[in-house]
């Protein structure tokens, strides 16, 4: 989708130490994300950029894999060299069979 520029990985090839960041809305993230994840919505990226690690792998997701791609993009034009974009999203995280919680009281699902 974005080209060899940006780094991606597919659910089954996330290491269970990276640092996932979900950049989604709140209401997507409410529904439900991956357990563990770290929740930071694209458009808080540049405000809280100091939140994200550079010394682990940083596997950045959303729905489908475009609003994660972008940022992507933009961490590593600002100095990240360990992050990856989850291809498929947290679609394809749970397509695959991935653990998904949520935190609305509801069965967990991707919106």
């Amino acid at each position: 989708m974005f080209g060899p520029q940006v780094p991606s990985v597919t659910p089954s090839q996330v290491e269970a130490t990276a640092y996932l960041l979900d950049v989604r809305e709140p209401d997507e993230w409410a529904a439900g994300h991956a357990p563990g994840a770290h929740h930071l919505p694209m458009m808080e990226v540049p405000a809280r950029v100091a939140e994200i690690p550079h010394d682990t792998e940083v596997v950045v997701v959303c729905r489908s894999g475009g609003r994660s791609g972008q940022v992507v993009s933009y961490l590593m034009g600002n100095g990240w060299d360990n992050v990856r974009n989850l291809d498929g999203g947290m679609q394809a995280w749970a397509g695959d069979g991935r653990d998904v919680v949520s935190e609305n009281g509801q069965p967990p699902r991707v919106l």
